[in-house]
């Protein structure tokens, strides 16, 4: 079970050290989707959301009332939503932060990137589509087979879902990218998996990007799960193993 916190804060926009964002928009600490790989959990200022990931997640429940006080004297720039969290996880459902910071940043003209696991996405197209020239939405799929997906995001949604909901937002005209990261070694980086995401993205009109496991943020909770993971961490610095990936990314994206 998860445990929700709420939590009011003083600063909701960030600085963003990522590629193609001037900042970044986390309405939540922690992500209930639990995914074993991630990244986030290295970043997060809430220590026990960090550590107990999955387990435990901070609700900023004054997020849009901050983000709208911040950009009053903020320069206009690109906006990730979000960076350390996913903003779609469950309990958006309810408190619909999100979707108030998106309306907030919209009416700023500010740019927005949002990134996700989840077809929950979808509810505030309305909110895209009145501004569309300001969104793209990305959707992670690191795998199209649901019994790897459960795995190694055990409560995420399941992959299918994904895909059925990048098709509609691509429909609806809102620019769409896939995001297949990280790759890992022995659970989906053979040729078939890396083809069907690919095929998603290609089905779609989506950018695809991707990303090989990055050993170092995630060593610690790989190592945590046992001799299979260790031997995973351990491949995923053998510089073959890497240049194949690639080699088997770029001709699956050359042959669609």
């Amino acid at each position: 079970m998860v445990r929700y916190i709420r939590v009011r804060v003083r600063r909701l926009l960030s600085r963003s050290g990522l590629p193609d964002l001037d900042y970044a928009v986390n309405p939540y600490a922690g992500c209930a989707h639990a995914c074993i790989y991630c990244y986030a959990r290295s970043y997060t200022p809430y220590r026990d959301a960090a550590e107990r990931w999955g387990e435990v997640v901070y609700v900023k429940v004054n997020a849009a009332e901050v983000l709208e006080r911040e950009l009053r004297s903020a320069r206009r720039g690109v906006v990730g939503v979000s960076t350390i969290t996913d903003p779609y996880q469950p309990v958006e459902a309810e408190e619909e932060l999100t979707r108030r910071c998106l309306e907030v940043l919209a009416k700023g003209g500010f740019r927005v990137s949002v990134q996700t696991k989840s077809p929950l996405v979808t509810r505030d197209l309305d909110v895209m589509e009145a501004r569309p020239e300001l969104f793209d939405v990305g959707v992670t799929i690191t795998t199209m087979d649901p019994n790897a997906a459960r795995l190694i995001e055990p409560r995420a949604p399941p992959p299918a879902e994904r895909a059925r909901a990048l098709e509609e937002i691509a429909e609806r005209g809102i620019r769409t990218w896939v995001f297949l990261g990280p790759i890992l070694p022995g659970v989906n980086d053979s040729r078939e998996s890396i083809r069907r995401v690919v095929e998603v993205a290609r089905r779609t009109g989506s950018t695809l990007y991707y990303d090989i496991l990055r050993v170092r943020p995630a060593l610690k909770a790989l190592r945590a799960l046992g001799p299979r993971w260790r031997a995973i961490a351990a491949r995923a610095r053998d510089p073959s193993w890497r240049r194949r990936v690639e080699e088997i990314v770029v001709s699956e994206c050359r042959r669609l």
